[in-house]
């Protein structure tokens, strides 16, 4: 009997080689930029993806706070959040969100694209997010994400 030459090969976590990638957010289209980010969490460069299974790759962005917006999304956009309270919704732009805390902006937006589950979440937790130049993961020899 011949085998199936073209069966779908599954990765498992263990086997998954994981590389640090380093983002510099200064001056980069935030929608264009934190695409990329989701697509190399989720592991969608690689050869191997698997859709049910973690094998993407740690991010670290720096200069957080210079991240741009074309046209005026950034004073125009609405976000919207819900404290869980009747009459709660709160309405912020991007340029309030940026004046507070540079890093949620681009927090929100990439965990908007990763999937809404725990996998999800795994994903997410690779993602780490500096408002200077500086960051604490030189050991790690992070490569520049084109």
């Amino acid at each position: 009997m011949k085998s199936r030459s073209y069966s779908t090969v599954s990765v498992a976590e263990k086997d998954v080689k994981r590389e640090w990638f380093i983002v510099d957010a200064d001056g980069k289209t935030l929608g264009r930029m934190t695409s990329k980010i989701a697509s190399v969490l989720r592991g969608k460069h690689k050869p191997t993806f698997t859709p049910n299974t973690d094998c993407g790759d740690y991010v670290i962005v720096i200069n957080s706070a210079k991240v741009r917006m074309t046209g005026k999304k950034m004073t125009d956009r609405p976000l919207v959040r819900y404290t869980g309270y009747p009459g709660g919704q709160r309405f912020s732009t991007p340029k309030e969100l940026i004046e507070k805390n540079p890093n949620k902006l681009i927090e929100h937006a990439v965990k908007g694209m990763l999937p809404k589950s725990s996998l999800g979440d795994k994903l997410y937790k690779k993602l780490f997010i500096y408002e200077g130049a500086e960051h604490p993961h030189f050991a790690q020899k992070p490569k520049e994400l084109a």
